[in-house]
């Protein structure tokens, strides 16, 4: 079956959310940790096609979307942006934290109201951040890579010079590809379980989405 890369539809919008819940344990499925199975998308995906459509893109097996590629063209724009639009609708479901988190669900809603921890001085060259989910059938295929090099491509014709990324440090699978493409390691003090990347927004050498 043919997958092919193309821009981000309304009507992925299940797709998307199935996909980074199967992906969000590092690279697994997440079920076990976050019932709610609407918590994870609503952080790390859907706020990406609402308020940046343009740079979401799908890859698409012929029935439904099989994986992504979403992010930003400017994260402290983006995280004014979150705040003021996107994490308003949220608040009912999700009530900011009142206490320390005991639990990965209740981490996860703390990062929720916290978008200002994506603002790091060690990132200020490299303005656009990334993520990019895979269904485990469809991984080490060249579909990531695709994925990369259409968000690349699109970051670049924004004038945007370089991206960068944060990856759980344990997921070892994840880091390989990175490094395959070109990402090298940002220092960035005690970055607690995560490894900043970045690279330049000069793609990789296959050709932009049609």
């Amino acid at each position: 079956m043919t997958v092919r890369i193309r821009p981000y539809r309304d009507a992925d919008r299940d797709a998307l959310y199935d996909i980074c819940v199967r992906t969000a344990d590092a690279g697994e499925d997440s079920r076990h940790l976050y019932p709610d199975l609407d918590l994870m998308p609503s952080i790390f995906a859907a706020p990406y096609v609402r308020l940046e459509p343009d740079l979401a893109f799908v890859a698409d097996d012929g029935e439904r979307a099989v994986g992504y590629i979403v992010g930003t063209a400017d994260t402290p724009a983006f995280v004014t942006a979150y705040r003021d639009e996107w994490l308003p609708a949220l608040a009912g479901r999700y009530p900011a934290p009142r206490r320390p988190p005991a639990s990965p669900t209740e981490e996860m809603i703390a990062l929720m109201h916290n978008p200002e921890r994506m603002v790091l001085p060690e990132l200020a060259a490299y303005p656009a951040h990334l993520h990019i989910d895979l269904l485990p059938g469809h991984q080490r295929a060249g579909h990531g890579r695709a994925l990369m090099t259409a968000f690349l491509h699109a970051l670049a014709a924004k004038g945007v010079p370089a991206v960068h990324l944060s990856m759980l440090t344990v997921n070892t699978r994840a880091r390989a590809f990175y490094d395959r493409l070109g990402f090298h390691e940002i220092p960035v003090p005690d970055p607690g379980p995560v490894t900043y990347l970045g690279r330049s927004t000069e793609p990789p050498v296959e050709p932009p989405v049609a």
